[in-house]
């Protein structure tokens, strides 16, 4: 696991919050770790963090985070800290896929009511906010093969600009088996949506979610309950899909994380 220095700034310092320690990957796309004492109540700019029992919480940025942040740390017996997290800044590859046909790019108006009901219950399920741990264990691999996409790449296709690559996407043939990369519940097993395809979302718990695009088949229903390194699926080419691969993305809510900071 790659980890990145953070140097924070402490405004006010009480020794309840001295006791708030973050770790992880402080870049745009990164995930951070933290432990803080049970009781207290932290915010990351305007959102709550969830805080377990044994005071684990985590949070994570976007592709596009900007470089400072504000944490607070709100105590029982009143007293308050602010933290200024600073993100570093990345630079991102851009990706150029041509010969593409032309549904691929913009989809039929006939389609775009079922894209909107499929776009509306994938954001319901990376809004939801489990009191699971189960992000604790770390991350592996969730399919072998040849890395064919990053995380952050700026898409051309047929030469026109569209949305950044928010996964990690690896190539594999047909049928490869996909595991799940840490434990979770499943929270979305569909096996036939217009971009993605066969596709399954894990809920790990405090926001954090994994979405596994263009599958083949599905191992698992809604409400399962996986172990890390469990097969779940295998992979396929459905979907917009030019070619068999696992298109893999973790979201801490609607934040995108960088799937490859959170593995070997």
């Amino acid at each position: 696991m790659q980890i990145f220095v953070i140097f924070i700034s402490l405004l006010f310092i009480s020794p309840l919050a001295a006791e708030t320690t973050l770790k992880g990957n402080f870049t745009q796309g990164g995930l951070v770790y933290g432990k803080t004492k049970p009781g207290n109540i932290l915010k990351l700019e305007k959102r709550k963090l969830r805080i377990s029992s044994s005071g684990s919480f985590v949070f994570g940025f976007s592709r596009d985070t900007k470089k400072r942040l504000q944490l607070m740390i709100d105590m029982p017996n009143g007293s308050s800290e602010t933290r200024t997290i600073k993100v570093q800044p990345r630079k991102y590859r851009v990706q150029r896929i041509n010969g593409l046909p032309n549904n691929m790019i913009s989809p039929p108006k006939k389609v775009l009511e079922r894209i909107i009901i499929e776009n509306k219950k994938i954001n319901k399920v990376r809004m939801r906010d489990s009191n699971f741990s189960f992000w604790k264990s770390g991350f592996v691999w969730p399919a072998k093969g040849r890395i064919s996409g990053v995380y952050g790449s700026q898409r051309i296709l047929n030469g026109r600009p569209k949305q950044p690559h928010y996964g990690i996407d690896i190539a594999a043939p047909r049928g490869s088996l996909v595991v799940a990369p840490t434990g979770g519940v499943v929270a979305l097993a569909e096996p036939d949506l217009y971009y993605s395809g066969g596709t399954i979302i894990i809920d790990h718990g405090h926001g954090l979610t994994s979405a596994f695009l263009h599958l083949d088949k599905l191992f698992v229903v809604v409400g399962d309950v996986v172990s890390q390194s469990q097969p779940i699926g295998t992979i396929g080419s459905t979907g917009r899909s030019t070619g068999p691969h696992l298109d893999w993305r973790i979201n801490w809510f609607e934040k995108r994380i960088d799937p490859s900071l959170l593995v070997e």
